[in-house]
């Protein structure tokens, strides 16, 4: 009996110890020496030990940082110093040596002034230049005798555009005012102080050309005047000189066609005749001319 309290107690014991523990005592089973051992049972309270849960973890996306954006270091080049140049001075349009179509139309325009005193040449020289220079000073224009792209455009807004006849006139020097004389009929119309020769049948100029009188020693003679013959070929029989296309007038003077006027121009002089210069003008006339025609030479 004493052996059995002693057991029961210790069961006791071992039964609060588990309580106290957290443990409830399992059912006492008898092994085969007739002891009792504890069976184990599920235990209905919480484990000992848990699992521990994981902890959530949050995975904060950064914000993409601006890139920076580094200027490239300056370019050390050396400074570019402009070059200095001279102003450029607009060639002149026309100037003096030059000729052809534009020189023409200048001395056209010019002369529609009054400012040129002869008919176009298409040649520039000292005439035209004092005449572009007159038209300068005239126009408050730099005075150079040259005509520059200001004086050329100040010229042809002053003036019209010339005529053909304008451009290209029959003679070097305008036509004279003709003499009374040479109004009626048929007449080889002759001005000294023009240097031309008028055709005027009725009073109107048909054809016109340039003429050379005789020297100071020989001079042509002036006044009314009829053809009184023609030779087309012919030799001068004081002077042995050619004188084609001759209409003779008085005496020994003649119109006719001269080589030396056409090669010296007003540089020579006649032994008293006309000399013309143009020899298909004088073709043309002398085949026109009749023997009885009137000739007026006047000054």
């Amino acid at each position: 009996m004493h052996r059995t309290a002693v057991v029961g107690t210790a069961l006791a014991t071992a039964t609060a110890a588990a309580l106290v523990a957290g443990c409830r005592a399992g059912e006492a089973t008898v092994d085969g020496r007739g002891q009792e051992r504890p069976q184990a049972r599920a235990s209905t309270s919480a484990p000992a030990r848990e699992t521990p849960r994981p902890h959530r973890t949050f995975t904060h996306k950064a914000k993409p940082k601006p890139k920076r954006v580094v200027a490239p270091p300056p370019r050390t080049t050396k400074p570019v110093t402009p070059r200095r140049t001279a102003p450029r001075v607009a060639p002149p349009v026309i100037a003096v040596g030059t000729s052809g179509d534009r020189v023409r139309e200048l001395q056209a325009r010019l002369r529609a002034l009054g400012l040129f005193n002869r008919n176009p040449t298409g040649y520039y020289g000292t005439i035209t230049q004092a005449s572009v220079s007159a038209y300068q000073r005239g126009h408050g224009l730099s005075v150079t005798g040259s005509v520059s792209p200001r004086t050329w455009a100040s010229l042809r807004s002053a003036t019209k555009t010339p005529t053909h006849d304008q451009l290209y006139p029959p003679t070097t020097l305008p036509l004279a005012k003709p003499d009374p004389r040479c109004l009626t009929g048929r007449v080889l119309c002759i001005s000294k102080s023009s240097r031309t020769l008028a055709w005027m049948v009725n009073g109107r100029v048909v054809s016109a050309m340039d003429v050379r009188f005789g020297s100071e020693y020989t001079p042509t003679r002036e006044g009314l005047f009829q053809v009184n013959f023609k030779s087309r070929d012919h030799v001068s029989t004081i002077y042995h000189t050619p004188m084609p296309y001759a209409m003779f007038f008085s005496g020994g003077q003649a119109v006719h066609y001269s080589s030396d006027f056409a090669a010296r121009g007003y540089s020579g002089a006649s032994h008293g005749c006309v000399n013309v210069r143009d020899k298909k003008k004088i073709a043309a006339l002398f085949a026109k001319v009749k023997a009885g025609d009137k000739v007026v030479v006047y000054k």
